[in-house]
């Protein structure tokens, strides 16, 4: 049976297609370029785009000279052919894609210590046990669990735990959107921005930035998808945008409650997307009121340098 939780109400502090997924983009190196900004600017390791170009990781890129740039699937088969990989593919679904230091680490990501309570992390970071326990699918009357990954408010201070050993094992709430293994295209991304006036290209370079196109990934903040939406976010985006339910097990309907977020935002900027970019990252009320954080502007030069691989 589906779950069913009471859906609370997220204060404002949380918050030409181009070519399909499955091609290659094929482009010439420009001046200051290096094998690692290349990869970085496509969320890829240098190790990947090294292997699908058949050159070493330390290879020197030439002014004008031509790089092939792969999709997850194609520099994954790279590495297996170059021996780096599992040749059995095993983990090509569940395993999260490639990232380098150019993919910022989720604003407010904790994994819960022994000891930790709800009430206590709410109280530090400034909000309500109700608010914290909706962000995060979670009971705020229920035990919380040691290796519970939680967000926290964005720009909130840290717990005062949070610098000892975080626990090896990490615990998923049971809440929606559901991690599948599934794997979607830019094209499938695409189509769903469109249907919703939302610009394919924006759409599919947050969901790649976000994700790799990869639904089975959990973020290290509790962020679920393809589009990385958070529990309490896809409840807010099932009770007050979507005009149907949502499938909490549909990698296109993670999609769907990303993009509409996304949309709100874009609305709520007047049409400022690197606002509209900051505020799906660090949350629109933190950027209006505080500015954007040194990750937050990387994540939105990240995305908008994504943008032409992807049409836009």
């Amino acid at each position: 049976m589906r779950r069913r939780r009471l859906c609370v109400l997220i204060p404002s502090a949380f918050f030409t297609l181009a070519a399909p997924a499955s091609a290659e983009v094929v482009r010439a190196v420009q001046p200051g370029e290096t094998l690692w900004s290349i990869a970085a600017a496509n969320n890829l390791t240098t190790r990947t785009v090294a292997a699908y170009n058949g050159v070493p990781e330390d290879h020197r890129v030439v002014l004008g000279a031509t790089i092939r740039i792969p999709t997850v699937a194609e520099g994954y088969a790279a590495l297996q052919q170059a021996g780096v990989a599992p040749a059995d593919g095993s983990t090509t679904t569940t395993a999260q894609p490639a990232t380098t230091s150019s993919a910022p680490a989720p604003q407010g990501a904790y994994v819960v210590r022994w000891g930790d309570t709800l009430s206590a992390l709410a109280a530090g970071a400034g909000v309500s046990v109700a608010d914290m326990a909706a962000m995060n699918g979670l009971d705020p009357e229920g035990i919380l669990v040691e290796g519970t990954v939680l967000k926290l408010p964005a720009g909130a201070p840290p717990p005062a735990r949070a610098s000892e050993p975080a626990p090896a094992t990490h615990v998923v709430p049971a809440a929606d959107p559901d991690p599948t293994p599934a794997r979607l295209s830019a094209g499938d991304v695409q189509s769903v921005a469109a249907e919703h006036g939302v610009s394919p290209s924006l759409a599919a370079a947050i969901a790649w930035q976000e994700s790799g196109f990869n639904n089975a990934m959990v973020s290290d903040a509790n962020a679920r998808g393809v589009m990385q939406v958070m529990p309490g976010t896809w409840d807010w985006v099932q009770q007050h945008l979507a005009q149907r339910p949502l499938d909490p097990d549909s990698a296109t309907d993670n999609v769907h409650a990303g993009v509409l977020y996304l949309k709100r935002l874009l609305e709520a900027t007047g049409g400022d997307e690197n606002t509209a970019i900051a505020g799906y990252y660090q949350g629109l009320a933190s950027v209006q009121s505080r500015g954007m954080f040194d990750d937050t502007k990387r994540y939105v030069a990240n995305v908008q340098a994504l943008r032409s691989r992807f049409g836009g």
